[in-house]
């Protein structure tokens, strides 16, 4: 089980700029990450560990059935404010279907949820259309669905969803990365479907969502945060073919992500550089470097991990690039206690 990007902040539902110019991070923003963390170990705990980590994985004889859920969070608030739902259903769909090729898994169909206080078709519409966009990128089916008109629990909308996927048991990735091997990785398109919390409590603390972007390629700054999350299902065959031992989707936690795949050092030397997007929202929120690539994904949505003389061709062939490097734990990186083995990420001058 993974968090999602939720929390509310200070902001109005306008856009309207905050108060204040002092370092911000996504606590202060109202998501913390640590604490979300412990809430997700307690419900592990009451529930029971399933198989798998990306997705989870049930054995249906000679295949496993693969299953991820997840959502599209405060980008939804974005969504709102400048009237446009026509993205975020792409986001729903690549937050589920990034996760199952992180496991090696095909998805192949999905269910959405979408919960509102009141009913209103431009919007259903509009988010129609985003999820069949997304379920075409990802070439898989779109199978059904729940509206739920609930006044008393929603403000606004929520958007979330459920992929099944199905893959081979020799198909799917270890999961576990081995010292040696080396860090390919695919750029991201944009800031994705998390961190918008802190994303957009910086971006609004002298700018509206509707304002003009201050840097190329969009209209507005909320149309540089609503840029759809890209969908990874083309990597999935060249990563099988290449014995890819296991794969990380750079979403909430940012690079600390890499350490899904063990207990190693990720060393991070060739990333690919943050798009304008992340650099507007450092500036605007006076935000810290580690608090930037730790919430982030910094122009790097997808990496994985394989032996170094398959890597420069998966590269070549997928549009990737070999980033970085995976190397034997440092003891004292993590510092004393039960985290002194856990696994960190050394990337621009960071260790995370």
């Amino acid at each position: 089980m993974t968090e999602g990007d939720g929390g509310e902040t200070g902001e109005s539902d306008d856009g309207a700029a905050s108060e204040g110019g002092d370092e911000l991070t996504y606590a202060d923003a109202g998501v913390d990450i640590d604490a979300s963390e412990a809430a997700t170990a307690a419900l592990i705990g009451a529930v029971g560990e399933a198989e798998g980590d990306y997705a989870g994985l049930l054995d249906i004889g000679d295949r496993y059935l693969a299953l991820a859920t997840d959502g599209v969070g405060t980008k939804l608030l974005v969504a709102e404010a400048l009237g446009d739902y026509s993205t975020v259903g792409i986001d729903c769909i690549a937050m589920n279907v990034n996760d199952l090729v992180a496991a090696g898994v095909r998805p192949v169909a999905f269910v959405d949820y979408l919960a509102v206080d009141e009913p209103d078709e431009r919007f259903a519409e509009q988010v129609g259309d985003g999820l069949a966009r997304g379920a075409e990128l990802a070439d898989m089916e779109l199978v059904g669905g729940e509206t739920a008109v609930m006044p008393d629990v929603i403000n606004g909308l929520d958007l979330a969803g459920t992929c099944a996927g199905l893959a081979a048991k020799d198909a799917v990735f270890d999961g576990a990365a081995e010292p040696g091997d080396a860090l390919v990785g695919w750029r991201s398109s944009g800031i994705h479907s998390n961190g918008l919390t802190l994303a957009r409590e910086a971006a609004t603390r002298d700018h509206a969502y509707a304002d003009p972007c201050p840097f190329e390629g969009y209209e507005t700054v909320g149309d540089a945060l609503l840029e759809p999350t890209r969908i990874y299902t083309d990597l999935l065959d060249p990563m099988r073919e290449r014995g890819v031992r296991g794969a990380a989707h750079v979403t909430g936690g940012g690079w600390t992500n890499l350490t899904r795949l063990g207990d190693h050092r990720y060393v991070v030397d060739d990333a690919f550089d943050p798009q304008p997007v992340f650099e507007f929202v450092q500036a605007e929120g006076n935000v810290p470097d580690e608090e930037m690539y730790r919430t982030f994904n910094m122009g790097t949505g997808f990496v994985a991990a394989l032996d170094p003389e398959s890597a420069e061709s998966l590269a070549a062939e997928t549009g990737g690039r070999v980033i970085g490097r995976v190397e034997e734990a440092d003891p004292t990186a993590a510092g004393d206690g039960d985290d002194a083995e856990a696994g960190t990420v050394s990337i621009r001058g960071l260790e995370l």
